[in-house]
């Protein structure tokens, strides 16, 4: 069949040109809108500039073909090959290319927006400059795809092959990258703000300036990558693997790294401002000096020694842990929540909830904080829902009078200023909470319950993973006792026991000098 006969049929309403061999022939320019040329050979053929909108092409041959310019608007090419095509300023709007195979295909600028390329085949091709725009790309393969200043903003390519792809100053914004490989690609200056790149692997990849604020790095596999100056603001990057990863003055300004392996990672002059430094394995990390500002401009520079790191990192969280001689019960949960919901809003550092252990006697409530400066303000403000906490109050008030007192004025300058540190913020929340008492709030709620009259056991651990008792009530874990007399018992005399359940003062300045570098980043 020639084209003079193609066209005839054509225009005389025919529209079935099922496993037609079109090969070679010259069809530039011609109108086939709504062909179905399902299964046809059109390998070599010249279809510059043809208009081939809602054609159905579905598994034809279009190897090596020309379709520069072409119109593939709404097309159906599932499973089509255009393998070596030239298809550069192409339209293919929403166009169906599940299954297609692109090898080494010519897409420079083409418009692929909407199109579908799930598990596609785009191994090699020329995607340089292409409008990608909410495109399916789930399980494609595009390793070793140049998409160089590609525009893929909101496009899909959870389970794609990336591997050596270059995607430099390539618009991801808003993608789904979901467990993507994208192994030693070029991701430099690429715009990857609030992608979800959960679990992906970019192990050896260059993301050097890239930006990818809010981006969800969660579980992602970074080891080697170079973020030499990537932006990584109020990124998620928990249990990321960033080992030997080179973060050189990368601006992770208020990110969330917890549980980030940073084993033999580059950190010189990271921006850290509202960073929390625990819950990090640092082992063998280089890190000479951060920046520790606000905005990042390098007015608060800290410099770390060759030992620092291990200080200023930290694998342990700051914890404050209440133990409670009873079980929890519901309705106690009910009152414990309601009453920590009201001292959050007079105290915000208490607005992450507990985590709470329930055992068939005791009751294990934890508080996990980013910052051992917190660590006595958090724990009084964490037992005021209890009885003990007059005398749990007394000994932390205690704790800081005598590690504030004249007989230590020997301390280096940085055990003072944390001591300094403590009682200020101390002092604060002591103030913010009388200002409106919760106790006489939650009175009524407290009655309902005996489990708030139970002893109980405080106990801090800071950063260094070192504990101090805080308070322990002498009728603790006498179980045999009867419980319900406990609060009437002892609460005449608790009081006067808290004394000598004081830690020793050695011990206390020694949880004290264990505390990291700088007690806030902000």
């Amino acid at each position: 069949m020639n084209v003079r006969e193609i066209l005839k049929n054509y225009a005389a309403g025919a529209r079935n040109f099922y496993a037609a061999n079109l090969a070679e022939l010259n069809l530039s320019g011609v109108n086939l809108s709504g062909a179905d040329l399902t299964e046809a050979n059109l390998s070599v053929a010249n279809l510059s500039g043809a208009n081939l909108s809602g054609t159905n092409l579905s598994g034809a041959k279009l190897n090596v073909a020309r379709l520069s310019g072409a119109n593939l608007s709404n097309a159906k090419l599932i499973g089509a090959n255009f393998n070596v095509a030239n298809l550069i300023r192409a339209d293919l709007r929403g166009a169906d290319l599940a299954k297609a195979a692109l090898i080494r295909a010519e897409l420079i600028r083409a418009e692929l927006s909407g199109v579908n390329l799930s598990e596609a085949n785009l191994s090699s091709a020329d995607l340089r400059e292409a409008a990608l725009r909410q495109a399916k790309l789930n399980r494609a393969n595009l390793s070793e795809a140049n998409l160089r200043g590609a525009y893929l903003t909101g496009a899909i390519l959870e389970g794609a092959n990336l591997n050596g792809a270059d995607l430099s100053r390539a618009d991801l914004s808003g993608s789904n990258l979901k467990n993507t490989e994208i192994r030693q690609a070029n991701l430099s200056r690429a715009n990857l703000s609030g992608a979800d790149l959960t679990g992906a692997n970019l192990r050896w990849s260059d993301l050097s300036g890239t930006d990818l604020r809010w981006a969800n790095l969660s579980d992602a596999k970074l080891s080697g990558a170079n973020l030499i100056g990537a932006d990584l603001s109020n990124a998620n990057l928990l249990n990321a693997s960033l080992v030997h990863a080179d973060l050189t003055q990368a601006r992770l300004i208020r990110a969330d790294w917890v549980g980030a392996d940073l084993t033999g990672a580059t950190l010189t002059g990271a921006k850290l401002y509202a960073v929390s430094r625990f819950g990090l394995k640092t082992e063998g990390m280089t890190c000479e000096w951060v920046d520790l500002s606000p905005e990042g401009d390098k007015s608060e520079i800290f410099h770390l020694s060759s030992n620092g790191s291990k200080k200023f990192f930290n694998e342990t969280l700051p914890i404050v842990q209440i133990t409670v001689d009873a079980p929890l019960d519901l309705d106690a949960n009910l009152v414990l929540a309601s009453i920590y919901h009201q001292i959050a809003q007079l105290y915000p550092t208490l607005h992450t909830a507990p985590s709470i252990e329930i055992g068939a006697r005791k009751t294990g409530i934890t508080f996990r904080i980013d910052t051992n400066a917190e660590l006595f303000t958090v724990a009084y403000c964490a037992i005021l829902p209890f009885n003990d906490a007059a005398a749990t109050h007394q000994n932390i008030i205690a704790l800081v009078n005598i590690l504030s007192s004249q007989a230590l004025e020997n301390l280096g300058i940085q055990e003072r200023e944390r001591i300094k540190q403590l009682a200020t913020a101390l002092s604060q929340a002591i103030e913010q909470i009388e200002a409106i008492n919760p106790l006489q709030i939650t009175s009524n709620l407290k009655a309902s319950t005996s489990f708030f009259q139970a002893p109980t056991h405080t106990v801090v651990s800071n950063s260094s993973n070192q504990r101090l008792n805080i308070y322990y009530h002498p009728a603790f874990g006498k179980h045999l006792m009867n419980q319900s007399n406990l609060s009437a018992r002892f609460r005449s005399t608790s009081l006067e026991t808290s004394e000598s359940t004081l830690p020793p003062v050695g011990s206390v300045l020694e949880f004290i000098q264990s505390f990291d570098y700088v007690g806030q980043l902000h």
